[in-house]
């Protein structure tokens, strides 16, 4: 498929069939269809859209499910889209959210758009009766990204799944709060305009998914890293329950998925708004609405950006809800890549050109952890274990933030419902497509975001996966897609992964065959010394 750009976002139709199809479709109950004999024109509730076949099925790209957050509506809830007339095309990107350059392919530029609130939609060919949805919730640090992050059609006709990417405001745009923006909030807590992007994207989802060949009762939100955490805290919203009915976080329990306490996100607003230049709390909100998307985005650097607990949305943290029940008690596939670390430590000393030294090596622990579990971490993770300095403080940061966390969240979560364990472990598999020339040099290993390539188009790349590799990547689409389709994660003549209420601490490990093959394991928090991260406790990070 090629990577559509963002040109003719609205663009209309000359067809007499379109026209007088959409002049038709006035003239009844406006309910979601598809247009019969075309299956790339498609009615929702706001309007007819014409989408394009590919070889892998058909794709609807840049579908508005939200007012544009411009203008008056900039730091508002989400509201729903207004109709158009006519048709509107669906064959390009909508706009990225407001946010940095960055080293990632197509991100060389920053973006200054909030026009951003779409989403785009995979359909395979094939049978016509209701297929399963995944809804996925891109990664960036709540601070970068998009829907169209991954191309999924390979995956959607591989699983027989509808599946839905989704744009969604990020940084100080989707989670600045205030004591004025707290005025305006409907439950009284600014600064999840992020997250309510993303049920307001549920919500259209279910309203017009069926359009699509997709079952709105069967609907998966799934994750990676941001995304992931996306999902753990929309397991912890009842404002999204009855949305969906199953949940993948991949990479996403970092920090316990912990969110922001009202508190704190009023003291950081206000930290914001004086750096952005508007001092005076009584005319702050006015202050920032008239600032350029360039200076709020200049402004929002060194803050923390992310959901905030206290109100209707998030009345406690994930955590919580997930040990009191009052989470939603639908299935989860969690897990977290072996070697999560690599990617971070290289980016703050490989990348930089100034690689961790063995005698830097334990300052930077004691600087990271704190002296008393800065020593501890010395001890139990010797240079003698690791290639090299860079690589054993990688480990450190890996077992703290992702894999213990993740463990500990499958605990909590098997109180309320079904939980699968997995962990990606191909310590060959190839860099993802933004750090493959740093991986000429550098071993990432089974590093953070490299598992995604395997289950989708990352950035629409082919990912240059080997032979063992590539059946690895066949595997692990099956335990997704069965997953997704209502059933534990299984792959034909391979272990199904573990329900944690039954096997508690037992992991499936994704490996290829040179490897071991992919197996149940007893040994992850053992091999990622969670003993001693439990018991000191595991501090948020800023993943991406």
């Amino acid at each position: 498929m090629s990577r559509r750009r963002r040109t003719g976002r609205t663009g209309r139709s000359a067809s007499a069939f379109v026209v007088m199809a959409a002049a038709a479709a006035l003239l009844t109950p406006h309910t979601a269809q598809a247009a019969p004999g075309n299956g790339t024109l498609v009615r929702t509730d706001a309007g007819w859209l014409r989408g394009e076949s590919t070889a892998e099925g058909r794709q609807f790209l840049g579908i508005p499910y939200a007012q544009q957050p411009v203008g008056g509506l900039r730091w508002k809830e989400p509201r729903p889209v207004k109709s158009w007339h006519g048709v509107r095309g669906a064959t390009s990107f909508g706009n990225r959210c407001v946010q940095t350059a960055s080293w990632d392919p197509g991100y060389e530029n920053p973006s200054h758009t909030e026009d951003c609130l779409d989403l785009n939609v995979y359909v395979p060919e094939g049978k016509r009766e209701p297929r399963p949805v995944m809804v996925w919730l891109h990664g960036g640090g709540l601070t970068a990204g998009a829907g169209e992050d991954i191309v999924p059609d390979a995956f959607a006709r591989r699983t027989g799944t509808v599946v839905v990417t989704v744009n969604y405001r990020l940084g100080a745009m989707g989670f600045l709060a205030g004591k004025g923006l707290d005025k305006e909030a409907s439950d009284h807590v600014s600064g999840n305009y992020g997250m309510l992007d993303q049920q307001a994207a549920l919500r259209w989802v279910r309203a017009n998914i069926g359009s699509f060949g997709g079952d709105r009762q069967r609907v998966t939100i799934a994750g990676e890293s941001a995304g992931g955490r996306s999902v753990c805290t929309q397991l912890a919203s009842p404002t999204a329950k009855g949305l969906y009915r199953a949940g993948i976080v991949q990479s996403g329990a970092y920090g316990d998925c912990a969110a922001r306490e009202r508190a704190e996100a009023l003291t950081q607003g206000a930290a914001f708004a004086k750096k952005a230049g508007c001092p005076d709390r009584a005319t702050a909100l006015a202050c920032l609405r008239k600032k350029p998307a360039a200076e709020i985005l200049a402004a929002q650097t060194g803050f923390d950006w992310g959901p905030v607990a206290g109100g209707d949305f998030l009345p406690a943290q994930p955590e919580d809800a997930y040990r009191d029940g009052t989470a939603s008690r639908v299935p989860v596939l969690n897990g977290a890549n072996s070697d999560e670390g690599r990617l971070f430590a290289y980016g703050q000393f490989d990348g930089q050109g100034k690689p961790l030294t063995e005698a830097q090596y334990p300052g930077a622990l004691t600087r990271t952890y704190g002296a008393e579990l800065g020593a501890k971490a010395l001890k139990r993770y010797p240079l003698s274990g690791h290639a090299s300095p860079t690589h054993a403080y990688a480990a450190t940061q890996g077992d703290q933030m992702f894999a213990c966390s993740a463990l500990r969240m499958d605990r909590s979560l098997a109180g309320r419902g079904p939980v699968y364990a997995y962990e990606f472990a191909d310590r060959t598999s190839p860099p993802f497509a933004s750090i493959r020339d740093a991986g000429k040099t550098f071993d990432f290993g089974a590093t953070h975001v490299n598992e995604v390539q395997y289950l989708f188009k990352h950035f629409g790349l082919a990912s240059p996966l080997n032979a063992e590799q590539r059946i690895l990547a066949r595997q692990m689409v099956q335990y997704w897609g069965s997953f997704i389709h209502g059933g534990a994660p299984r792959a034909e003549g391979q272990p199904a992964a573990p329900d944690q209420r039954t096997r508690p601490g037992q992991v499936l490990s994704l490996r290829t065959a040179s490897a071991g093959g992919n197996e149940l394991s007893t040994a992850v928090a053992r091999e990622h010394r969670c003993d001693l991260w439990d018991r000191e406790g595991a501090t948020p990070a800023d993943a991406g």
